[in-house]
């Protein structure tokens, strides 16, 4: 599978994920910075990693949605290219229109950082296929505006259609529906505030995310 990471000025999590990627895969990601404007031939996943692109500035991934190489990821998504995009980059994907909803200030109005406990709400799926349905696993999360929020009428849908990928069981940050992550509508897009590629290795304390690559790179 050949894979991409996005960097935006400010993102602080790409090595993670380009490590991650080429530990679980086999194979090293290609690097690719905001302002360029074509994407690698062939690419089967592109992720989006987590950070403070552009500071934060107006709205979290306001800024990185409207970045050149967001045009051609969108274009990516829209003929079957797998993303996913952890914190910062959901934060990205909601402002580019390729998930639902949007990311809040966290209901205290602090910076969380710390372990949390999530479960799988949906197993059906190519990143989510290796953990069984309503599994608790502990997964660390680094953010200030991850408190997810949908309209009633969006919500019923995104929950109607099975596109909650992962709830929280201690809701950190007050989110609506308790909702850690969510596909889009087929289920190619994965967008979660938690950071798997931080959970791939016992001795950085544990391996709960990895399974979530191992998904994904076993398709």
């Amino acid at each position: 599978m050949k894979s991409a990471v996005i960097t935006f000025p400010g993102s602080n999590c790409d090595r993670d994920m380009q490590t991650t990627i080429e530990q679980i895969s086999g194979k090293a990601p290609i690097k690719v910075w905001h302002a360029d404007t074509q994407l690698p031939e062939g690419l089967d996943f592109i992720a989006l990693p987590g950070g403070f692109s552009y500071g934060d500035y107006l709205r979290s991934g306001a800024m990185s949605a409207k970045s050149p190489i967001m045009q051609e990821v969108i274009k990516a998504a829209k003929k079957g290219v797998y993303v996913l995009g952890v914190c910062n980059g959901f934060q990205v994907l909601t402002e580019a229109g390729l998930l639902p909803g949007t990311l809040m200030r966290n209901r205290n109005l602090k910076f969380i950082c710390k372990e949390v406990e999530l479960q799988v709400a949906n197993s059906d799926s190519v990143f989510t296929k290796k953990y069984n349905k309503n599994q608790r696993i502990s997964v660390p999360i680094a953010h200030h505006d991850g408190n997810y929020f949908a309209e009633d009428k969006v919500l019923k849908e995104i929950e109607g259609n099975g596109q909650v990928a992962f709830t929280y069981t201690d809701n950190p940050n007050g989110s609506i529906g308790n909702i850690a992550g969510i596909f889009d509508k087929d289920k190619r897009i994965l967008g979660m505030m938690p950071h798997p590629e931080r959970a791939i290795d016992k001795l950085t304390g544990g391996v709960d995310g990895a399974a979530l690559f191992e998904s994904l790179f076993s398709t």
